[in-house]
């Protein structure tokens, strides 16, 4: 039997490969740009004390600034994606560590600026920003004016910034420990072959159709962290401590607040999501319970919540059938946008199939001036893979868009919307392949499939973003953050959003110290926000027509031009009412109940 083995960087066909010319032409080129960035650098000192000056002074040091950054995407985002395609080429990495030393440099030389706009007196900057010089940077200077009350004197920021290196002491820690030192031997898989259990291995092993291989796997691997409670709960609860500490120094109500300020989202839309996920419980206790009858289980435990039901489903799909899959699905958004992505796909946006010392995984890298790249190791016989293509054209064509209608400054739209357009194409995509479902079968795994991403990813992210609000609170009240606190809190949780007939393990009251996310607080939630404006505007758009269109794609030209909850309620989804979160997991009952009748 022969061992297939991963081609070479310079094995791989081109038209397998991204072009990343739009970027930069080639090393050379590269080169000659960065020389370009490294002898601006020091243009930033010529302001140094004159933003205030007048309106000619700060539009020309604001356009110097635009212009540094704008070249510096380029060349940054070149040598980022060439470490991409090779991670064990050496002149790549010298490549990207020579512009990270430079982005350095830059960053010191232009740090004065923001907390010397923030000294010029409101009436001053008025009129300055009242200037038609200014036009183009007066939402940039806006925004920035907002934390005004939350700026500190100079002697106070400066103080606070020497505290960084401190103050991330605790999420160091705790990566440190589970990244590098917690080890979780040896497990057999339902082949019978030897596979060391890890962070990665664990989720593969989680998905095994053997019960027993899934079983042993959960209890072997939270057994490292049953040994290290007391280390993970006193990082935990220092990187809460921080959040706390930080909050307060900045005069901010609490350590929520201050999280969603830069997004100028308030705090209700938070607790409405937490709300309306709350009220829907009975739907996720029912669907596990459909899950636990249809695999054939007397009593359903979480390491029976990620395998398939179905299982023997196969899909093969080469990257021209994927494509034209893709592209049939995105019929409903326009020639226009199905024509650019499919010159896009079909050329040279994508980095096709996996290499040798290729980086895992997938993503989408935008830029202004260049193409909206795809970073892809794309496997026929996968259909997630599939699903991962059209989410990773999503973001890249919500790139596109915004590049073409905004100016450079406002083109980057926020986190807080990112996910949106991704698992928009997503819907479409599963909404596609049910209706064109070959047999029960087959419509059965595809629901089953589209039930486990709402579960994961709206129900699940919201429990961990209540554990936050929880936790943040109860070191805001002066309550004490320990193991026995942090276990009875998410055991709490867990019983809530899993329901009175789930077994919930001890060893699952642990779960809550292996979250990354948890080290950067307040975050996850716009994971569920994400995708249910998504299934919402998919609604929407697969139910209406022009206008309903038309809104979806002004949303896509958005960039960051307006706060994200503006960008979101012109395209026809008000994320501070609840419905956009009851739209989604009214659907997922829907969905849980036509599965229990294919199966």
């Amino acid at each position: 039997m022969t061992t297939a083995t991963l081609p070479a960087r310079d094995q791989v066909k081109p038209g397998d490969r991204w072009d990343l010319s739009s970027l930069c032409q080639d090393d050379a080129a590269w080169e000659t740009e960065y020389k370009k960035l490294d002898e601006q650098i020091a243009t930033y000192e010529t302001y140094r004390g004159r933003l205030g000056e007048s309106a000619d002074v700060l539009a020309e040091a604001l356009t110097f600034d635009s212009q540094f950054d704008r070249l510096a995407e380029r060349v940054g985002t070149y040598a980022f994606l060439k470490t991409t395609e090779d991670q064990g080429n050496s002149d790549s990495q010298a490549m990207k560590l020579r512009f990270q030393n430079l982005a350095v440099r830059a960053g010191q030389a232009a740090s004065y600026m923001r907390p010397e706009l923030l000294s010029i007196e409101e009436a001053r900057m008025s009129e300055l920003a009242a200037d038609e010089k200014l036009a183009p940077f007066r939402l940039q200077l806006q925004r920035l004016l907002r934390y005004r009350p939350h700026t500190l004197t100079d002697n106070e920021e400066r103080l606070l910034a020497m505290q960084g290196e401190m103050a991330s002491a605790a999420g160091n820690a705790f990566r440190q420990l589970n990244d590098a030192d917690l080890r979780f031997g040896e497990i057999e898989d339902h082949e019978g072959r030897k596979v060391e259990l890890s962070h990665a291995t664990f989720g593969q092993m989680l998905i095994s159709p053997d019960r027993k291989v899934r079983r042993k796997a959960f209890h072997q691997y939270y057994e490292q962290f049953s040994n290290h409670e007391n280390t993970l709960a006193a990082t935990l609860g220092g990187s809460i401590q921080r959040d706390v500490y930080y909050a307060r120094a900045k005069n901010y109500d609490s350590s929520l607040q201050a999280a969603l300020f830069p997004d100028n989202v308030p705090v209700d839309v938070y607790d409405n999501l937490i709300g309306a996920v709350r009220e829907s419980l009975p739907n996720v206790h029912h669907y596990l319970d459909v899950r636990r009858r249809k695999m054939g289980i007397d009593k359903i435990h979480h390491y029976d919540t990620y395998v398939p039901i179905l299982s023997g489903v196969k899909k093969h799909h080469t990257w021209d059938q994927a494509v034209n899959v893709i592209l049939e699905s995105l019929a409903p958004l326009g020639s226009e946008y199905v024509g650019v992505l499919e010159a896009g796909l079909r050329g040279r946006w994508s980095d096709r199939y996996p290499n040798r010392g290729k980086q895992s995984g997938a993503f989408s890298c935008g830029t202004f001036d260049g193409d909206p790249y795809i970073l892809m190791n794309f496997k026929e016989e996968v259909l997630n893979d599939v699903f991962t293509l059209t989410h990773e054209a999503g973001h890249s064509m919500h790139s596109w868009h915004s590049a073409r209608s905004q100016p450079f400054e406002y083109y980057n739209y926020t986190i807080f919307v990112a996910e949106v357009a991704s698992t928009f194409n997503e819907q479409l995509l599963t909404d596609y392949l049910l209706k064109n479902a070959a047999d029960d079968n087959e419509r059965a795994y595809l629901i089953n499939n589209e039930l486990d991403g709402i579960r994961a990813t709206v129900v699940r992210q919201t429990m961990f973003a209540e554990f936050e609000k929880i936790t943040h609170e109860m070191a805001e009240a002066g309550k004490p953050l320990t193991v026995a606190t942090f276990r009875e809190v998410y055991r709490e949780l867990l019983t809530a959003y899993f329901g009175p007939d789930f077994v919930i393990d001890d060893e699952l009251e642990r779960e809550c110290f292996r979250i990354p996310h948890f080290y950067r607080a307040f975050y996850v939630y716009k994971y569920a926000t994400g995708l249910s404006a998504a299934v919402a505007l998919s609604r929407r758009v697969l139910e209406g027509g022009k206008q309903e269109l038309d809104d979806y794609l002004r949303f896509l030209s958005g960039g960051c031009s307006k706060d994200p909850l503006d960008l979101l309620r012109d395209a026809g989804v008000d994320m501070t009412q609840p419905e956009p979160v009851a739209t989604t997991l009214e659907r997922f009952r829907t969905l849980t109940e036509e599965l229990d009748q294919l199966i």
